[in-house]
């Protein structure tokens, strides 16, 4: 059973790359597996496309006119199509600053799976999730890995949450180089033989001009929305300097038969939600419903090595809003069930839970916050709670499922005001 077993577990990890029987990753093997799905998944989508009786044009559009539109496909054929209603949503593309061999020696997150070989000491410029994730998953792989922070980590999420996530990469052995900006990438020895290149990196630290040599230079500093690309001035569209369309709550544009959704507009920029939406929108454009996409209480997972699930306002946001002494946080530290039986680490000690609470409308809940095993699971299920209104009251009245991680938002009882400890109890 044990041998057979064994083998089930060598065949599972192939597709990552992974050789358990010899402990060792081929990164060109989990890339090739991993083109091999998008290729499979492009096609599925093109088949239901035509399925459907959906056209697809393979082309660059723009504007003529706010009901026609021009389309160049790569061999520069061009075509016209008219439409009463335009949707735009074209996404975005990862932005690179504007320093000297940015562009020309480092790659974004969009390259990380098409590269043509390991990228060997890795450098992850930037703090959002996307570049932590990628320091994540590359430290997991066990490649020498290093996030160069300009201010603070995960901008925008509950900073309690943030800070204990860069502290346990930290002690897993992520490094950090915080506060910097680069300011020059130079190419050392170019990529040959299928080798990784030698990049020097010089950047600013403090005041201070620093450099350091790695194989692969990530940047994931931010996307920006491809409006410019699209003509919008044809059709006096509206937008703002960083690409953003503005919209109502419609995702109509101020041209009216031009709606917008997506990366593009002022919201998460989340895959989920902008499918949600277009669907939304083409059922309210075809007459079948009237329901608005509702942009509040989106959850969402930052799947670090330590996975943080978050829905609703961060703790800042809602003090901002409503103000601190109306506000009430109950929070506590947890160990999963999985985490108790192994010997003690110094990762330990970082799961953590937090429900925040207006108290002038009966202590709702505005906020859920979750550092553990399976965030995504545990958040996708309770972020029902927040859109029905939920309270803190509510909460108390649900029945855990035990072991679980989820049960501990049913036992909260130290609130952040009290300055109680937060350490895992069993009474």
């Amino acid at each position: 059973i044990k041998q057979r077993a064994a083998r089930k577990a060598v065949v599972s990890t192939q597709s990552t790359g992974d050789t358990l029987e010899k402990n060792q990753h081929s990164w060109m093997s989990m890339v090739g597996n991993i083109q091999g799905h998008i290729k499979k998944q492009n096609w599925k989508i093109r088949v239901d496309l035509r399925e459907k009786d959906v056209t697809y044009y393979n082309e660059m559009a723009s504007f003529v006119d706010q009901h026609t539109i021009k389309g160049v496909n790569k061999r520069g054929k061009e075509q016209i199509v008219t439409a009463n209603k335009v949707v735009m949503a074209m996404g975005g593309r990862p932005n690179y600053p504007d320093i000297p061999g940015a562009s020309d020696y480092a790659i974004t997150s969009d390259d990380i799976f098409s590269l043509k070989y390991h990228p060997g000491k890795t450098l992850c410029i930037g703090a959002s999730y996307i570049s932590l994730e990628c320091a994540g998953f590359l430290h997991g792989l066990g490649i020498d890995t290093t996030v160069m922070v300009r201010s603070v980590v995960l901008r925008g999420f509950d900073q309690d949450c943030a800070s204990k996530i860069k502290e346990y990469m930290e002690v897993s052995g992520v490094k950090f180089i915080k506060p910097a900006v680069p300011t020059k990438i130079e190419c050392i020895k170019a990529a040959e033989n299928g080798e990784a290149p030698e990049l020097r990196v010089t950047f600013n630290q403090d005041g201070e001009e620093k450099t350091e040599t790695y194989n692969t230079v990530l940047f994931a500093i931010g996307r920006k929305p491809l409006t410019e690309k699209v003509n919008p001035d044809a059709i006096g569209l509206k937008y703002e300097t960083n690409g953003k369309v503005p919209v109502n709550e419609r995702e109509q544009t101020n041209v009216e038969n031009v709606y917008a959704l997506g990366d593009i507009i002022k919201a998460p920029e989340l895959t989920p939600l902008a499918i949600q939406s277009g669907r939304l929108l083409a059922k309210r454009l075809f007459g079948e419903s009237q329901v608005l996409t509702d942009y509040r209480n989106i959850p969402t997972t930052v799947f670090t090595p330590l996975e943080y699930g978050s829905c609703g306002m961060s703790e800042e946001d809602a003090i901002a809003q409503y103000g601190e002494d109306n506000i009430e946080v109950y929070h506590t530290k947890h160990t999963p069930t999985e985490q108790v039986v192994r010997e003690p680490s110094e990762r330990d000690g970082y799961n953590y839970a937090k429900l925040i609470c207006l108290k002038s409308e009966n202590e709702r809940i505005i906020g859920l916050h979750y550092l553990g095993p399976n965030a995504g699971e545990i958040t996708g299920g309770f972020a029902l709670g927040l859109i029905m209104g939920a309270t803190k009251s509510d909460f108390d009245r649900l029945v855990g499922i035990h072991p679980t991680s989820s049960e501990v938002f049913t036992t909260l009882k130290v609130t952040k005001r009290s300055g109680d400890s937060i350490e895992d109890e069993d009474c």
